[in-house]
């Protein structure tokens, strides 16, 4: 528990209200209670902020007429972030080395790390310090894991893949696995041997059932601070820069560039060997088929500038009554033409 004068230092926040208060957890503004602090960022939910029943809440601004204290922050969303992780530290099984973790030949493991029952390390791997594999999961040979690394039960890891410092991968990811390479003889689909690997940066979240293809040649990469949805699809020799957030379901072709702080929303689709420039956002559910370039902002399918896009959408529902009234057109004028014409044969 801590004082709202701690937690307000520890967010750089201005108090309105009672700075002795003790608060004992964080909630949302619907089921906070007494004791607990909360938040607001988006507009939408300001009415609730009336309703809740948290002793405090942090805010962007001075709400008027609110009867509980208030912590006044610059950004509340990220405030709340750091609040969360104070009072909800994230928490792991302390396993050490288990005895049913099988562990290959020639593997390094680092200080503090623990690997849990039935996990499979294989051989020349290097483990650093602090990580924590859980069970079921697959290291392959080669393959490199740095410093206070979590990866959750039944992740494979192909061989030769090297993963970052404090890196988070959920359950079910699949990191390294072929590309999805293949040449024509004839109506024959022949495999290419994809002999490539994968390098993940430090700080990179992966979510669960993601896979992450290995190179053809060379290297797949993900750039340091990116952070990955669940269902996400990255194929061989794409590169993804830094401090990117891939969204749900978006899938990316192969040799495709992301910039560094590029945004992907859910469901977007881009092909291969095109590049996206750094701080692009590209709007759910849209098809990307050529380069972006910096800072571009773009919705739809195919993609196109997103102002130009909410227009073209706001067009759309009115294209019934619109072909109708142009086949109505249409029938007048052509009803005029053939009465003219009868009016020209006369003469």
């Amino acid at each position: 528990m801590y004082t709202l004068k701690e937690l307000a230092q520890f967010i750089n926040g201005k108090i309105e209200g009672d700075e002795n208060i003790v608060i004992k957890d964080v909630g949302t503004l619907e089921e906070a209670e007494s004791g607990v602090i909360t938040f607001i960022s988006n507009p939408k939910y300001k009415p609730l902020v009336y309703q809740t029943k948290a002793s405090a809440i942090v805010t962007e601004s001075l709400i008027d007429g609110l009867n509980i204290a208030q912590v006044i922050v610059k950004e509340p969303y990220l405030a709340f972030a750091k609040l969360v992780a104070k009072f909800h530290p994230p928490a792991h099984p302390d396993w050490g080395i288990d005895g049913r973790a099988y562990i290959g030949r020639n593997t390094q493991i680092g200080k503090d790390t623990h690997l849990a029952p039935f996990c499979y390390i294989d051989n020349d791997v290097q483990i650093g310090n602090r990580v924590r594999i859980y069970p079921h999961t697959y290291i392959g040979y080669g393959s490199v894991i740095h410093d206070d690394t979590v990866i959750y039960a039944n992740v494979s890891i192909y061989h030769h893949t090297i993963i970052g410092k404090r890196c988070i991968i959920h359950s079910g990811a699949v990191i390294g696995a072929d590309g999805f390479g293949f040449a024509k003889d004839g109506i024959k689909n022949v495999k290419i041997q994809q002999i490539g690997h994968v390098e993940i940066g430090d700080d990179v979240e992966i979510g669960a059932n993601t896979t992450i293809d290995r190179a053809a040649l060379g290297t797949t990469r993900i750039g340091s601070g990116t952070k990955i949805d669940n269902l996400v699809q990255i194929a061989h020799n794409v590169r993804v820069g830094e401090n990117c957030l891939i969204v749900s379901q978006a899938g990316i072709s192969g040799s495709t560039h992301i910039g560094n702080s590029v945004t992907i929303a859910g469901q977007v689709g881009i092909i291969g060997h095109l590049k996206i420039g750094d701080f692009s956002m590209i709007g759910a559910q849209s098809g990307v088929a050529k380069d972006l370039p910096p800072h571009s902002v773009v919705s739809g399918s195919p993609a196109i500038n997103h102002i130009e896009w909410l227009k073209a959408v706001s067009v759309f529902k009115e294209l019934p009554e619109m072909k109708r009234l142009l086949y109505e057109l249409k029938k007048h004028l052509g009803s005029n033409q053939t009465t003219e014409g009868k009016n020209e044969n006369r003469y």
